[in-house]
C-alpha cells in the first residue's frame, strides 16, 4: 500500500502558485499532476499548461470525462449550468477525478490532494472526501500565503500567470455563467467563435425552456449589442477607477498596482466562482 500526492492545476493562478509552492517547499514529494479537460477551455490554458509543466520538468496529466458537455446538455434536458445548478462541475470535473483516484483508494493507498485554497479565503470550502484513505490538504491555508503571495510565487518562479488574466478573471470553460458581463464582451473580443458556440447553446437551452441564461438578466444577443456593449464597458471603467483611487501607489511593488477583475463585481453581478474549476 502506497502514499499518492496529487494536486489538481485548474489553469489558473492559485492551483499553478501551489504547484510550484510544494515543488520548492517539498522536493522529495512525488507529486502527480492532473487537468481535468472539459474540452471548452480558452486556448490560453493548454498554452500556460505547457509553460507550467516546462517549471515541474514533469507531465501534467490529463483527465478527460467519459461524457462531453454536450451529452451532459442533453441529460439535463437542455438546460444551462448556473449558479444553482452546477451540473458541469460535479460530470465534468468531480467526477474524472474519482474514476481516476477510485482505483489507488480500491488499492488501499492513501490519497492526498492538495488544493490551492488561500489564507485569504476563509469563505470557501475545498473537496470533502468521501473516503477515509482520501486525504485533503490546503497547504496555502496552512501556510498563511494570500492572493498577493500566490503572485510574488508565479512572478519569482518565471511561470508568470495565463495570458487570459489581460482580459479575463478566471480559467474554466469558455462559457462559465460565472463570469461578469465584462468578461462576456471581451470573450467576444478575443475569441468570438466561442461566443457564437455560447450563443448556440443558449439558443438551444431557451428553445427547450431553460429559465437560464449565461449571464444574470439577458441573453448574449441582447448583451452584443453596441449600445449594451458601450454601457458595459463605461460601467466597468468606472468601477475600475473607483479601484484605482482607492489602492495606495506601491512603487515597489508594480504587481500590487494591478486592479483585479475578480475585485469589480457590477451592482447586477454576483460573485462567485467554482473551487476545482477557476483556482
Amino acid at each position: 500500500m502506497a502514499e499518492r500526492h496529487v494536486l489538481g492545476i485548474s489553469g489558473g493562478k492559485d492551483s499553478a502558485a501551489l504547484a510550484v509552492f510544494v515543488r520548492h517547499h517539498h522536493p522529495e514529494i512525488d507529486v502527480e499532476y492532473f487537468f481535468t479537460d472539459t474540452g471548452k477551455e480558452l486556448p490560453e490554458v493548454y498554452e500556460f499548461l505547457g509553460r507550467l509543466e516546462g517549471f515541474l520538468g514533469k507531465p501534467i496529466l490529463r483527465l478527460n470525462p467519459q461524457r462531453d458537455f454536450d451529452f451532459w446538455l442533453r441529460e439535463y434536458n437542455h438546460f444551462l449550468p448556473s449558479a444553482q445548478t452546477r451540473w458541469c462541475t460535479r460530470q465534468l470535473k468531480l467526477a474524472p477525478f474519482e474514476q481516476w483516484v477510485r482505483p489507488m483508494l480500491a488499492a488501499g493507498d492513501t490519497v492526498v490532494s492538495y488544493v490551492a485554497i488561500r489564507a485569504d479565503e476563509d469563505y470557501r470550502e475545498g473537496y470533502t472526501s468521501k473516503h477515509k484513505n482520501l486525504k485533503v490538504r490546503l497547504p496555502f491555508r496552512e501556510s498563511g500565503i494570500d492572493k498577493r503571495c500566490v503572485m510574488d510565487i508565479l512572478e519569482s518562479s518565471g511561470v508568470g500567470i495565463p495570458k487570459y488574466y489581460d482580459w479575463r478573471s478566471r480559467s474554466g470553460c469558455t462559457f462559465c455563467f460565472f463570469q461578469q458581463k465584462i468578461e462576456w464582451v471581451r470573450l467576444r473580443e478575443q475569441h468570438p467563435e466561442a461566443y457564437e458556440d455560447a450563443k448556440t447553446y443558449e439558443k438551444n437551452a431557451l428553445e427547450h425552456g431553460s429559465p437560464f441564461t449565461w449571464t444574470k438578466g439577458e441573453s448574449l444577443d441582447e448583451l452584443a449589442k453596441p449600445e449594451r456593449v458601450q454601457q458595459i464597458v463605461e460601467d466597468f471603467e468606472r468601477r475600475k477607477q473607483r479601484e484605482l483611487n482607492r489602492k495606495p501607489i506601491n512603487p515597489l511593488r508594480p504587481i500590487e498596482n494591478i486592479v483585479d477583475i475578480d475585485d469589480l463585481f457590477g451592482e447586477d453581478e454576483g460573485g462567485g466562482a467554482c473551487v476545482v474549476c477557476h483556482k
